[in-house]
């Protein structure tokens, strides 16, 4: 309660100080979430009894906006956290609240906030609520446009569960649109290039409290600042768009790097050319020590500061997306290239409404490292690695999808990957080794009259290693503009333990009206590993009831 006061007499300040009728003439939006499961102990699938039986987490926002004001706050509720999500969330509060305001071309923006500096890899405060991260920075940003230079400033502290980290991070970022800063208003002899170039740079740096730390049984002493800084461009031309990005980390030992002292370095390059009926893209990057988190102590998935984004293809297919890809900051060496293209119709592979195919592959490897002695490296540098060398292979994705419309009512979708997937480095597990993974799909789509549609998955993943393969068949009925209606089944069939060969089925009906969802779901939830854009979580094995609601206005 004390807090929500707090928040009420932040906008009644705002109130008193830009205007008069600020409150009663502006407009409120926001949106709800909540998410709530019951459990059943399940001892087949190493699903626990769950002592609450119930558990619940949502949240809403409220977003008040007034010219160029602009004020809000959200309000979160963990009682207690759904399984798989961190226990620290547990209980409630209001953790997140902003104003902001604009004049001319500088905008200020107090309490929190989320920002990303270029690529991401020197800095990105974000929200990602399937993966229970949410590390907002609570302080102050500025931000400033001038005939084509952007400016960015942040102070802040990052947000840790209910508390704050104990780092504080400070920031500065510019681009440069060459374009916008050449032309001149009123200049009539100023021709704008079809060329169109970016370049940008940015400096973080963090402040952390204390000059020793223990690690193992040795006492180091370490930076209480860290900067990096790095370097962008960006050059577009028609159909063609190209992206690079260098970032460089001084000394940051920390327990994810096991405290050694090896500088950081990134490099990252986008490239990717398109045209009607024909796409292809290439993405390339060389990790190098670059985990960067407000907190020298921190693991997991915890105050991270910046983002290291996953050149792999995003499966949304269960089974496809069953050995996902979870990004190294220590170091790796990742790549994506995928061609898009249209047969066109009328031609004997497109027939009448044309065919879509997609090619992508990816691989990620580890660097080609020499290992040094603590021993007999005082630098405590711990590695060296070559540059131009690469390491072992810890992922790899061959995909091919094929998607042909047969008529208004009727389209396929067929779908072959082949994977491979270092489970003991990817998921820091031991003696699991490497899975060598094929995948396909078949989806069918029927339109009847109306809205109604039937739509079905066959999947199949066949593996002789980890847990064996898996089959999986969904359906899918659309009844109507308001009703969704689904059900499916895992089922392991190819494990070597008989006992373990379990189906994990689930069904579902879902009710829609313009911005609201309503869930309703029962079933069995294979344990497994999470992920969205190469950050993941674990998520446990459970058996129960399911409701889900969103909504916004």
């Amino acid at each position: 309660m004390k807090k929500l006061f707090l928040i009420f007499l932040f906008l009644f300040s705002f109130r008193i100080i830009f205007s008069q009728n600020i409150l009663s003439s502006g407009e409120i939006h926001g949106n709800f979430s909540m998410d709530a499961q019951y459990y059943n102990p399940d001892s087949s699938i190493g699903a626990p009894p769950v002592p609450e039986k119930m558990r619940m987490q949502g949240y809403s926002n409220l977003i008040y906006t007034n010219g160029n004001f602009s004020a809000g706050a959200r309000y979160e509720s963990y009682l207690n956290p759904l399984t798989g999500f961190d226990p620290r969330y547990k209980g409630s509060g209001i953790p997140y609240r902003f104003a902001s305001y604009k004049v001319d071309k500088l905008e200020v923006t107090v309490g929190n906030y989320y920002e990303q500096f270029g690529s991401g890899m020197i800095l990105r405060a974000y929200e990602e609520k399937g993966l229970g991260i949410d590390n907002s920075l609570d302080g102050f940003r500025l931000k400033y446009v001038f005939h084509g230079i952007y400016l960015k400033g942040i102070v802040g502290t990052q947000r840790n569960y209910w508390g704050k980290g104990p780092g504080i991070v400070r920031g500065i970022d510019t681009e440069v649109h060459l374009n916008e800063l050449l032309a001149r208003e009123k200049d009539s002899t100023y021709h704008p290039s079809k060329t169109e170039i970016t370049f940008g740079g940015s400096f973080v740096g963090k402040y952390q409290d204390g000059r020793q730390v223990t690690s193992g049984t040795s006492t180091l002493n370490v930076p209480q600042n860290v900067g990096a800084g790095s370097g962008r461009i960006g050059i577009s031309r028609g159909k063609i768009n190209l992206n690079g990005e260098y970032v460089y980390k001084s000394q940051d030992p920390s327990a994810f790097n096991n405290y050694i002292y090896k500088p950081g370095q990134a490099v990252l390059v986008n490239a990717n050319y398109s045209e009607k009926g024909f796409g292809f893209y290439f993405g390339a990057k060389r990790i190098d020590n670059m985990s960067f988190k407000s907190d020298r102590n921190a693991t997991g998935n915890d105050l991270n500061m910046n983002y290291i984004p996953s050149f792999t293809k995003q499966n949304t297919y269960s089974l496809l997306a069953f050995y996902p890809y979870a990004t190294q900051p220590n170091g790796e060496i990742n790549y994506q290239s995928e061609i898009e293209m249209k047969i066109k119709k009328g031609t004997f592979l497109g027939g009448k409404y044309g065919t879509d195919l997609a090619f992508n592959v990816s691989q990620a490897y580890g660097l080609d490292t020499t290992h040094l002695n603590p021993a007999t490296d005082s630098s405590r540098l711990g590695y060296k690695a070559n540059y131009m060398g690469i390491g072992k292979l810890y992922f790899s994705d061959f995909n091919i999808e094929v998607s042909h419309k047969f008529s208004p009512k009727v389209k396929v979708l067929v779908v072959y990957a082949n994977e491979i997937y270092d489970k003991d480095v990817i998921q820091n597990e031991s003696g699991f080794g490497t899975v060598y993974a094929n995948v396909g799909l078949t989806e069918l789509t029927y339109h009847f009259k109306g809205a109604k549609f039937l739509r079905m998955e066959f999947q199949e993943l066949y593996t002789k290693q980890d847990f064996g393969s898996w089959a999986m068949v969904l359906a899918e009925y659309g009844a109507g503009e308001h009703w969704l209606l689904s059900a499916f089944d895992q089922y392991n069939y190819g494990n070597d333990n008989s006992a373990a060969r379990i189906h994990y089925y689930t069904a579902a009906v879902t009710y829609l009206k313009d911005a609201t969802r309503i869930s309703l779901g029962y079933g069995k939830q294979r344990s497994g590993i999470f992920c969205v854009g190469g950050v993941c979580r674990y998520v446990p094995a459970s058996n129960g009831i399911s409701l889900s609601v969103t909504t916004t206005f």
